[in-house]
């Protein structure tokens, strides 16, 4: 993996991370040009399959002001991922199982200079899982702060 672009952080916490793969995007120029000015957010988006093709949606990437409004792109546009069909085919698979989806974790460029995503296959945290992973996260810490002091 190359220069990190974009992280989704909250899929980290609300999520059991199952298995990931590399997908690749197929963007615009101005949306390519974005992307390295820094300009996105995963936050909120999200993984949908239609028709057989796996979608990104929701996924911010600002426009440039140096971008004539005739080439400017929709901000929070469906996106293609890029993907081989039996890596479609275990998605499709694993989200019709029950608690299953599919979440974007990061953005970044590869050592070719070409904008990948990280996805992953994933369930859905309870609310007391997301608590224990905060008490480990403190736990973590507070061990850290107490061998520095050493």
């Amino acid at each position: 993996m190359g220069e990190n672009i974009a992280k989704n952080k909250k899929a980290y916490f609300d999520y059991f991370l199952e298995e990931k793969f590399e997908a690749g995007l197929v963007l615009k120029g101005s949306e390519i040009k974005a992307i390295r000015a820094g300009r996105v957010n995963l936050k909120d988006s999200f993984i949908r399959f239609v028709q057989g093709e796996a979608f990104l949606f929701n996924a911010h990437i600002g426009r440039l002001e140096t971008t004539h409004h005739f080439y400017a792109h929709e901000e929070r546009g469906s996106r293609k991922l890029l993907l081989h069909k039996k890596q479609i085919a275990k998605m499709i698979k694993a989200v019709e199982k029950d608690g299953y989806t599919v979440v974007p974790l990061q953005l970044y460029f590869n050592d070719r200079n070409i904008v990948k995503i990280q996805i992953a296959i994933a369930k859905g945290k309870q609310l007391h899982d997301k608590r224990n992973d905060l008490k480990e996260k403190d736990m973590k810490r507070d061990v850290e702060r107490a061998i520095k002091d050493l």
